[in-house]
């Protein structure tokens, strides 16, 4: 008996040391913290984020000072014990880096309850870079190709129709004259067929984005805070989630872009008597999946209601921007056999409801 109590001894005392070298040597910034808070290994990593010592092992996480902007991580941490559900989120420190931050439940025993949690960061400061820039170019690229549709091609129409109304005219006596129409007449030709591959090449690659995937909700909504993380710490806007259907499936690029135009539009047409604030609401009605933005902001009269969706109008000329982005929303809106809906009172704010008809996969409500 005491040979197998020796044996079971070193066994347990060779795990717990493969366990610890493992946390001494990995890069990647981790804690692992028992069921009742208190720290039992960290990595070296994880020494930049939190405050910690050699003398910070068996210390309770609540007493560890970190640099954090995250002041619920005890909470999700006894909620993740609680459900024993991985959670992840996208959080920011006092350096203004991000992280991608899971919180994994670490099972042990035969009766498989969570013994504790596993919480590591994997640095995603230049993916929200890579965001910003993305919807930046989007934009730029959109308000390009609507430029060349709505004032290019419109002048090469024209130019067609005088073209061929002088290519009528006598000119028997003016050989050179023809023959100038006749070279315009191709360079035009030309230039309409380049923008017309311009427009194929772009519907093509729309096509090919245009995949539907499973997508969580908050991670979406996370990746629009943090590309317009400037804005909303500028305006000192807060937005509030409230999930009730969490998973959808669509394309990913273009839910963003949905979600992203009306929430930028809130930030830019706010009041300037108060602070700005967002709700943003997801529910299951029938068959839509129904994204509710709702604003406090300057709110928009009766009479441009009905304008707002049109390419190229704007609500007031001293505010920045192209005039497509709720055009885009409505387009990308109805292309994917959805609608769109206003409620607005002029000095009061706006309500954008988007209806996507797709199924709620999931209900979970985030802490």
């Amino acid at each position: 008996m005491e040979l197998l109590l020796n044996e079971q001894l070193k066994n347990l005392r060779a795990e717990n040391d493969d366990f610890t070298d493992y946390f001494r040597n990995t890069i990647i910034p981790q804690l692992f913290i028992d069921k009742n808070l208190i720290l039992r290994k960290f990595s070296p990593a994880a020494m930049k984020q939190f405050n910690l010592t050699p003398d910070s092992y068996n210390s309770s996480i609540s007493d560890i000072t970190n640099n954090l902007r995250y002041p619920s991580i005890i909470k999700n941490i006894k909620w993740v014990m609680a459900t024993s559900r991985i959670l992840e989120k996208e959080i920011q420190t006092t350096d203004l880096c991000w992280y991608q931050m899971n919180i994994i439940p670490y099972f042990k025993g035969k009766d498989n309850e969570p013994n504790g949690v596993i919480v590591t960061f994997i640095d995603i400061t230049n993916r929200i870079k890579d965001l910003k820039e993305q919807e930046k170019l989007i934009a730029e690229y959109e308000t390009l190709l609507d430029t060349i549709a709505h004032d290019i091609k419109n002048r090469l129409t024209s130019m067609t129709l005088s073209i061929q109304m002088l290519k009528e005219s006598d000119f028997d006596d003016h050989e050179e004259v023809r023959m100038d129409l006749d070279s315009l007449d191709r360079g035009v030709n030309k230039i309409n067929l380049i923008i017309g591959e311009l427009f194929a090449s772009r519907n093509q690659k729309y096509k090919y984005e245009a995949v539907d995937e499973l997508l969580n909700i908050e991670h979406i909504l996370e990746d629009v805070k943090l590309a317009l993380i400037k804005e909303i710490a500028n305006t000192n806007t807060s937005i509030n989630l409230d999930i009730g259907c969490s998973e959808i499936m669509f394309p990913r690029r273009q839910l963003r872009s949905i979600i992203y135009n009306l929430v930028s539009n809130s930030i830019k047409y706010r009041s300037l008597d108060r602070n700005l604030k967002i709700s943003i609401k997801t529910i299951q009605e029938d068959d839509y999946f129904i994204i509710s933005v709702k604003d406090n902001g300057v709110g928009i009269e009766s009479v441009k209601q009905k304008k707002i969706f049109s390419k190229f109008y704007r609500i007031a000329d001293t505010i920045e921007g192209s005039g497509i982005g709720l055009h885009l929303v409505k387009t990308l809106v109805t292309n994917a056999g959805g609608k769109i809906e206003l409620e607005s009172e002029f000095g009061e704010g706006s309500e954008f409801k988007i209806y996507l008809k797709t199924k709620c996969k999931d209900v979970f409500k985030p802490i």
